[in-house]
């Protein structure tokens, strides 16, 4: 069988969904726990966050500044087009902050870390570590696992609050130039984009997109046999799959709820 077809059926065990959602379940309840965070896992999670995030943040910069940039002057010359540039402003921010921003950041951490978390802890289960971790009556969960989760979810946040601080800088420059003139009308338009219900169901999705690449990739590695290096090709590639399908019903779902 092929590695597509075994990480296609990934995508359609129900078995296996179980699974990452049992461990989802395991996995933040630990992660709210203080007693987790020993010197240990601080160690793991700090390591975790320098590779998820640190390591990224130039690329994903310049990746955050080229997408505002585009999108800002697609939506400016389409709204002067069909004669509603006066509400140009305020299609870029709901567009761009509120839906692309954290779909691109959710989508690069994944293909950065996303992949990297679900083969590492795929081999740790092919060499039995975290097995051997059980039998010395250790918590893999706690040691291993619930830290990388941890630092992956929050980079994924920090992650999005940088893009999104970016793309609001950029449209402000875009918009009214080096001047603080259009600061009153630009704080203004955004607090009518950025209201109550539109913040929480922001944040509510950045949320799920963090927990979505922390957990799935992980969640998946854990499936790997002991012993067998060929199924990790199969583990990995079928978590990246169940990933990019939990982000997309993820933002669908958003979109639905806010124009139904």
């Amino acid at each position: 069988m092929s590695e597509s077809k075994s990480a296609g059926m990934f995508l359609f065990r129900p078995r296996s969904w179980r699974r990452v959602l049992r461990f989802a379940g395991f996995a933040i309840v630990a992660a709210l726990s203080p007693s987790t965070y020993g010197a240990q896992a601080r160690e793991v999670a700090v390591r975790q966050i320098y590779f998820t995030a640190w390591q990224i943040l130039p690329g994903y910069t310049v990746a955050a500044a080229l997408l505002s940039l585009l999108l800002i002057e697609v939506v400016a010359a389409s709204a002067r087009k069909y004669g509603i540039a006066q509400y140009s402003l305020e299609l870029v921010l709901s567009v761009l902050v509120l839906e692309l921003v954290p779909l691109m950041t959710a989508l690069f951490v994944a293909l950065r870390s996303g992949a990297a978390i679900g083969a590492e802890i795929a081999l740790m289960s092919v060499r039995g570590e975290l097995e051997d971790k059980e039998d010395a009556a250790a918590s893999p969960l706690h040691a291993e696992l619930v830290p990388r989760i941890a630092s992956a979810a929050l980079s994924v946040a920090s992650l999005t609050t940088l893009g999104c601080v970016i793309a609001v800088l950029l449209t402000y420059l875009a918009f009214y130039g080096f001047t603080p003139a259009g600061l009153p009308e630009f704080t203004r338009i955004v607090s009518n984009v950025f209201d109550g219900l539109e913040l929480t169901s922001f944040c509510l999705k950045c949320l799920l997109f963090g927990l979505a690449v922390a957990i799935i990739p992980a969640a998946t590695g854990l499936e790997a046999e002991r012993g067998v290096l060929k199924s990790l090709p199969a583990v990995v590639l079928g978590g990246l799959v169940k990933l990019f399908f939990a982000i997309l019903v993820i933002e669908v779902a958003s979109l639905m709820v806010k124009y139904a």
